[in-house]
């Protein structure tokens, strides 16, 4: 069996307890952890014998100023050598200017396992040299509302359609994508366009919290309930009482927790750990997933969630949406003051829309962050997108496919003419039904499922309109 290349990840100047949960969580990915209690100590480490065996840097404890001094040491010692940053949120303004000084990416405290472990992947990967910012653009994303998400592929419209009826009722909903299709996107939309948008979104992330807690985290426990539990504390589901409970990759809640969650939806009632009451509380289940549920998912909690499932397409099904996509997020970056205000021109958009996005949005949104940070004129072309040319002509990776587009519907869609879908990947017009059906989807979206709305405009009666929803497979039940 041939050897596998050593893996290893340089961390400077990370505080002791963040130093061992990041061990822990490379360590567990296959990636060996060297530690640095500063500058002087990393540049010995890259100049000794372990140095060709580093292919990330993670700097914990940085000073903003000296930022680019540091990155300059390291990579005089290793050239081109990812530099990542680890950060509270406050210090977003200052990891952009960081950013601007050479550092590949940076992740805010605490730092969720996946987005650790996604960030490093990307930065040890060849064939992205120019490095992409997925943890930054995702943190500096602000809500958005149902109408203002960018899709116009009947896919998208769809989950959208779906989203928007689903929002007007307390149902749980189950949202599956995979990672960076705008989940957390949707679900914030959702719950601003329902009846409890005044009320509190709760988030929590299920991957980023151990087994062995994640029932404290969820429905809160009482002092005393565990060693170390020295004080009550309320739990997620009181936290979100009246309002909406987000819970992000419901799949890695173990399954005595996916039994009490679901004994919790079905009552209303929160038992905290080491309590023998319980608290009545009003709380509407956002759940996210990167893949269907299986067999091994809780049958109860399954069928509950699955009652309402938006489904959303990979970036690579709905290539049509890059253009529209690009220019939203170069807009969204400018007016938050992360870039200049740029424009980017078609030949551009066409390279863009014929790569396959295996980080779906949030890498788009990462690449053009990047791009918009390194442009020197008022418009990106093709040269500030080199490796993502070159990936899409000699990438192996199944995710990676490119997109089958016709010359009619890439035309269409860079120019804008793209909120409704009339040439299929062959180049051929589509037929009239589903044109139909895809107007009817960007109704329902745009006028947030009040269905009396979407009839009017559309010019048909109600009943009319809810027949033709059976017939594209939309349910009526919610309306």
């Amino acid at each position: 069996m041939p050897n596998q290349p050593i893996r290893s990840l340089l961390l400077v100047d990370a505080d002791a307890a963040e130093r061992r949960r990041i061990s822990a969580i490379a360590s567990r990915a296959g990636w060996t952890v060297i530690g640095a209690d500063g500058l002087e100590t990393a540049v010995a480490i890259l100049r000794g014998p372990y140095g060709p065996e580093v292919r990330v840097a993670v700097l914990g404890n940085w000073d903003p100023d000296g930022t680019g001094a540091i990155i300059d040491a390291l990579r005089s010692c290793h050239a081109q050598l990812p530099v990542l940053l680890l950060a509270d949120e406050e210090a977003l303004p200052l990891a952009i200017e960081a950013i601007r000084s050479g550092a590949t990416d940076f992740l805010g405290r605490p730092v969720a396992p996946e987005r650790l472990l996604e960030a490093l992947a990307s930065a040890a990967d060849r064939r992205r040299p120019a490095g992409e910012l997925m943890p930054i653009a995702e943190k500096l994303a602000h809500p958005l509302s149902l109408d203002q998400l960018i899709g116009a592929t009947p896919e998208f419209r769809s989950s959208l359609a779906v989203a928007a009826k689903a929002a007007r009722n307390r149902l749980p909903i189950l949202i599956v994508g995979e990672p960076g299709t705008g989940k957390e996107t949707f679900a914030r939309a959702i719950h601003s366009a329902s009846l409890r948008s005044r009320s509190p979104l709760v988030t929590l992330d299920c991957k980023s919290v151990a087994s062995n807690i994640i029932d404290s985290e969820l429905f809160g426990h009482e002092a005393g309930a565990f060693p170390g539990a020295f004080s009550a504390k309320s739990g997620k589901m009181v936290d979100a009482d009246g309002g909406t409970l987000l819970l992000d990759d419901v799949t890695a809640l173990t399954p005595s927790t996916q039994d009490a969650l679901d004994r919790t939806l079905a009552t209303g009632e929160v038992r905290p750990v080491g309590c023998n009451g319980s608290h009545s509380v009003d709380v509407r289940l956002i759940a996210t997933s990167s893949r269907p549920l299986d067999d091994s998912f809780d049958p109860k909690l399954r069928e509950r969630l699955e009652g309402t499932v938006v489904l959303l397409p990979p970036l690579r099904q709905r290539s049509s949406d890059v253009p529209a996509l690009a220019r939203h997020l170069l807009t969204r970056f400018a007016e938050q003051r992360l870039i200049k205000p740029l424009t980017i021109d078609n030949e551009a958009l066409t390279v863009l829309m014929r790569y396959g996005w295996p980080g779906n949005v949030r890498q788009l949104a990462s690449v053009l962050l990047r791009a918009g940070l390194e442009c020197s004129s008022a418009s990106l072309s093709v040269e500030d997108f080199p490796h993502i040319s070159t990936q899409s002509r000699f990438t192996g990776r199944s995710t990676d496919a490119t997109p089958n587009l016709s010359q009619q519907s890439s035309d269409a869609a860079v120019n804008g003419m793209g909120a409704i879908t009339v040439f299929d990947g062959d180049g051929h017009i589509r037929p009239l039904d589903e044109i139909e059906a895809d107007l009817i989807r960007l109704a329902i979206g745009h006028y947030r499922g009040r269905m009396t709305e979407v009839a009017k405009r559309l010019g048909i009666g109600r009943s009319t309109l809810y027949r033709k929803l059976g017939e594209i497979g939309i349910d009526t039940s919610a309306a």
